[in-house]
């Protein structure tokens, strides 16, 4: 498996917006609001990889998952993290967050930070795995229970 970041000469967005969109399926009928994936264009997607970090992992030609970071003052956030279904559980996401950490190393960020819906309880089992912590719990624009939470691991310095 390779990590490559996305740059200006990816070609293949049709691809990975089916990634993402397969990837968080999942999900429809388990939380409200709808993913946010399901906003994605091929142009905003474009647009997203532009003005953030993006890497994608792939198996020889084939695209397994994608990760977006996005610099804050006092951490990455991860965003869009997406493995193709049948690659999950086979350590492509454990890979793409060993690119994040780099990122932020890179950039002396001391933390990764994601959010992940309330409703996905294994989700929160697996970023707990991998070394996150749920920090915070958040609600979407018009919505009065809570609807996400957000994790953050910290960083070796």
């Amino acid at each position: 498996m390779t990590i490559d970041r996305i740059g200006a000469d990816f070609e293949r967005w049709d691809e990975l917006l089916a990634l993402i969109l397969s990837s968080f399926a999942y999900m429809d009928d388990r939380i409200d609001p709808p993913s946010s994936a399901h906003r994605l264009t091929l142009q905003s997607l474009a647009d997203k990889a532009a003005a953030e970090v993006a890497f994608a992992a792939y198996d020889g030609g084939n695209l397994l998952g994608c990760i977006f970071l996005r610099p804050e003052s006092d951490c990455l956030y991860v965003g869009k993290l997406a493995i193709a279904p049948a690659a999950q559980g086979k350590g492509v996401g454990r890979q793409l967050l060993a690119a994040a950490e780099q990122v932020a190393g890179e950039l002396s960020l001391p933390a990764l930070r994601l959010e992940t819906r309330i409703e996905l309880v294994e989700n929160h089992a697996v970023f707990a795995r991998w070394g996150f912590i749920k920090t915070a719990e958040n609600a979407h624009p018009g919505f009065t229970r809570t609807t996400s939470i957000e994790m953050r691991k910290q960083l070796p310095a």
